[in-house]
């Protein structure tokens, strides 16, 4: 896996979604390569980062020239990689499904459902409605959350660092209410030295 690791590159600017993937790295114990981008100077769009990811987004992810975007698919992609860091459950173990299914509950159901609520759009009907409907799918997600420690239960895993990183912007514009058990839950994944190290 260091083979592998020496051929890997991420495109990150600070204060963005990508600093949750510096976390994971850490956590992973990776090699890697980081090439910064300044949003402040619209880097992202330039033509050189366009050629790269067209949507002009971070973070993306290249390994051995295949590029990897949207943020669960990183993780799940990294976890993968680098599977003596046990930070994704095997194929045939118990817990992958649950995994794969709160890595895609973010990007599928909680992410559009937060933004639907914090831009005042009129519900569209459930069954035309990718996440049914705010109530549901934040009741939803903070049961799993009161069930812990983590997403997994007693294991800690590489989806934690997606949603706690998330967490931590959507409560602080108050998309999301700070409920107990979600600082709770932030407090926990935060507090491990490689969520402190891409903090700094």
């Amino acid at each position: 896996m260091i083979e592998a690791a020496m051929n890997l590159t991420l495109f990150h600017a600070p204060n963005s979604r990508s600093g949750a993937v510096r976390f994971l790295l850490d956590e992973l114990g990776a090699d890697y390569q980081l090439h910064v981008l300044d949003l402040t100077k619209n880097e992202q769009r330039a033509p050189a980062y366009l050629a790269i990811n067209p949507m002009g987004k971070v973070p993306a992810l290249l390994h051995d020239g295949a590029l990897v975007t949207e943020q669960p698919a990183i993780f799940i992609y990294l976890a993968d990689l680098f599977p003596e860091a046990a930070l994704a459950p095997g194929l045939r173990d118990p817990l992958r499904g649950p995994y794969l299914r709160w890595m895609a509950f973010y990007g599928a159901s909680f992410e559009p459902a937060v933004i639907d609520r914090a831009m005042q759009r009129e519900p569209a009907p459930p069954s035309l409605c990718p996440y049914g409907d705010y109530d549901t799918m934040l009741a939803t997600f903070t049961r799993q959350l009161r069930a812990g420690p983590y997403l997994l239960g007693e294991r800690f895993s590489a989806v934690d660092i997606l949603w706690a990183t998330a967490l931590g912007w959507i409560t602080a514009f108050k998309l999301v209410p700070a409920l107990p058990e979600i600082v709770d839950y932030m407090a926990r994944v935060n507090a491990r030295p490689a969520a402190q190290r891409a903090l700094a």
